[in-house]
């Protein structure tokens, strides 16, 4: 008996599918994933030309240290809102002569919590860059080239600027300025802010200390302040009490900086040695030689 289009139709109908249909939806399916990425890569280059341009790309991301402080869950689309199909990228311009050491330690804890993208690059403006600033974000990561595969992005360029700058959406939002507020903005992606309005502004208040007095204030400033820290210390091991906070990050990467650890009270040189016994602080360490 002869075969007719009616047992083709009645065999589909019994489940079975035409091996063109099949090759035709495995190639759309291809299609679409190369299509999918290339819009990622396309985001990637968006983000890097509607930044101030970077000559030099330097290095990609960045496991941190083993274990996080912050035992909080964060997600990043009731952070920040759905962005489906595009990174979220920080973009951080910051002068070389005075890196952000508190901004390296978030994004040490970032890594920890999220699937970070970072690279490093070297605007226009600076002429020569210390090896160590070029590898501060980590090695290169192996899927560097697969934006898709990640949930942030962590782009620092070194740049000749007066004030630390940093870019969120780069296409509409404006510039957030200065190292504690960019600071401010990367703890609360971590989802680890007080939930206690008394504890939130204290936190405010060592921040503020840190940036106005050991930072740019004078000698008899930078006094004041560690006789206040070494006060505050005495009384509990973190500035907040018993939890680890960005108050510390911030108040003790600016001590560091300032080069106040040998002739700082009692109370403050063990904090910082618990600072630095977390792992969090490493990154901060080949800066201060």
């Amino acid at each position: 008996m002869a075969h007719t289009r009616k047992d083709d139709d009645d065999d589909n109908m019994n489940g079975e599918v035409d091996p063109s249909l099949k090759a035709l939806e495995e190639r759309q399916d291809e299609v679409l994933r190369r299509l999918y990425e290339l819009k990622a890569t396309v985001d990637g280059f968006a983000k890097t030309v509607t930044t101030p341009d970077a000559d030099l790309d330097a290095s990609t991301p960045s496991p941190g240290p083993a274990e996080s402080v912050f035992k909080g869950t964060a997600d990043l689309d009731s952070l920040l809102g759905k962005d489906l199909g595009a990174l979220r990228d920080i973009v951080i311009n910051a002068n070389p002569a005075r890196p952000p050491l508190s901004l390296l330690v978030l994004h040490a804890l970032l890594c920890q919590r999220y699937q970070v993208l970072s690279s490093v690059h070297v605007h226009s403006s600076v002429s020569a860059v210390p090896p160590p600033l070029l590898s501060c974000l980590g090695p290169r990561h192996i899927d560097s080239y697969a934006r898709q595969r990640f949930q942030l992005g962590f782009t620092l360029i070194w740049k000749d600027v007066s004030e630390l700058q940093m870019k969120f959406s780069t296409q509409s939002m404006c510039p957030i300025e200065g190292e504690a507020n960019v600071a401010r903005f990367l703890f609360r992606l971590l989802g680890a802010e007080p939930q206690d309005p008394a504890a939130a502004t204290q936190m405010d208040c060592w921040i503020d200390k840190a940036v106005f007095q050991l930072s740019e204030g004078g000698s008899k400033d930078r006094a004041a302040v560690l006789r206040s820290l070494n006060a505050a210390l005495g009384r509990s091991p973190w500035l907040l009490g018993q939890e680890f906070s960005l108050a510390d990050i911030v108040c003790a990467c600016f001590v560091l900086r300032a080069g106040q650890t040998t002739s700082a009270p009692v109370n403050v040189q063990r904090w910082l040695k618990s600072c630095q016994n977390l792992g969090h602080f490493d990154c901060v360490y080949p800066f201060l030689q």
